[in-house]
């Protein structure tokens, strides 16, 4: 046997491990890490009364409409801001998406969008919300419904709706693959963990499969990002959820408007919002709970020269986005489909070959000018994962540039052992 210097014993490696015990336990099941499920890359908020079975495909015929008269051509748009020669690159995919796929996820929305009525026009309208999107299937690959929330001016309102919903749906087809409840206005972690007991006792009621509803925090106000006692309310707020949280959205225009800034400086990018998109990022990180970020006011109607310059816009914010972390935003307007995949799909393209040749390298252990580490291979994974997910790249052309097929990539995002 080979002579060590080191001399601990098995009793005190023993007596770590029990120590630690309660730790691992601790952080296994508040930080799981990335469960692997597809993000959408949007959500798209419709006020309830105007929702219809049809509404995916009414979307992406208003953006193909769009895209046809104000952007016939890659050349037509190529002062939106991309790379030069990458709109051309992509042009043809977002047409398509906007033919197969215009809606990644949908939210029946009975609050902001929506207004109040009485309560027997929002009862109807929430038997019929739900009623057709049982009838719409597939329609779209995510959707939901965003009620009044929990404070006390709404709370019985927004419940029956949400009661109302769930319990049509309960009757048609089932909640659909896919379905997320948004709570909106949530400022303290006694909101989530009420959110949660609701959750239990829905499922109850309406015979859902326990854990099956889950819910995401619209973060809106700053009591949701900085409490009174000074510690970061949202992190309180996921873990408080119980597992049922499964996003959190930045409010743009509420959170804006709650910090004193002016109207016309309410923006995505203002420091404001950065400030709380970082806080959410952080307290988000290793939980398994998605991130999303706002919308724009700025809508691509008018003339060409204003869609134009709305869609400009749209497509440098969201490509902001996407580079800081936030892989996901809220669409208004069917135009805005436009820009949202053009973004998206160009900045997937745009960073595919160097990724790929970096995860190439980490994996064969070649010689490479980045010295690139587990975590950073995780993320170029990752990268690589949502755009497949997205459309935004083919799995042939990912596994000619990495040696990879799909579940390799889900094995090193994940990491997973092969």
């Amino acid at each position: 046997m080979t002579e060590r210097a080191g001399r601990l014993g098995e009793d005190d490696y023993a007596r770590l491990d029990q120590q630690l015990q309660q730790t691992d336990s601790h952080l296994a099941a508040c930080y799981p890490g990335d469960a692997g499920v597809r993000q959408p890359v949007h959500t798209v908020y419709v006020p309830a009364d105007r929702y219809h079975s049809g509404l995916a495909a009414d979307w992406g015929a208003q953006a193909l409409a769009a895209l046809a008269e104000h952007g016939p051509s890659a050349a037509a748009l190529d002062g939106l801001g991309l790379p030069a020669g990458l709109m051309a690159q992509i042009y043809d995919r977002v047409r398509s998406k906007l033919e197969r796929e215009p809606i990644e996820d949908l939210r029946i929305d009975f609050e902001d969008g929506y207004g109040h009525r009485s309560d027997g026009v929002e009862d109807a309208d929430a038997v019929s919300a739900a009623s057709k999107l049982a009838a719409a299937g597939r329609a779209t690959p995510f959707s939901g419904v965003r009620f009044k929330g929990l404070e006390a001016a709404t709370r019985r309102r927004g419940i029956r709706t949400l009661d109302l919903v769930l319990g049509t749906l309960a009757e048609r087809s089932g909640l659909p693959a896919g379905f997320v409840v948004t709570l909106p206005k949530v400022s303290s972690a006694g909101q989530a963990e009420a959110m949660a007991d609701l959750c239990e006792r829905l499922e109850q009621v309406h015979a859902f499969e326990p854990g099956r509803l889950r819910f995401e925090l619209q973060i809106e106000t700053p009591q949701a990002v900085l409490g009174a006692d000074g510690t970061a309310t949202v992190a309180r707020m996921i873990h408080a959820s119980r597992g049922r949280c499964s996003a959190l959205h930045y409010g743009t225009y509420d959170y804006s408007a709650a910090v004193g800034v002016a109207a016309a400086y309410q923006s995505m990018e203002h420091p404001a919002a950065d400030y709380a998109k970082a806080v959410m990022q952080a307290a988000a990180a290793g939980t398994g709970v998605q991130l999303s970020d706002g919308s724009t006011n700025i809508l691509p109607v008018g003339d060409r020269q204003q869609v134009l310059a709305a869609w400009r816009l749209h497509l440098r914010l969201v490509r902001r986005s996407l580079e800081r972390g936030y892989y996901q935003g809220w669409d208004m307007h069917p135009a805005q489909l436009v820009s949202r995949y053009a973004a998206t799909y160009g900045f997937f393209r745009d960073g595919m070959a160097a990724s790929a040749a970096r995860l190439r390298a980490y994996v064969e252990g070649a010689e490479s000018h980045v010295l690139d580490e587990p975590a950073t291979a995780q993320a170029l994974a990752g990268f690589l994962v949502r755009g497949l997910d997205c459309g935004a790249l083919d799995e042939a052309e990912t596994r000619a540039l990495t040696g990879l097929d799909r579940a390799d990539l889900d094995r090193y995002y994940l990491r997973r052992a092969a």
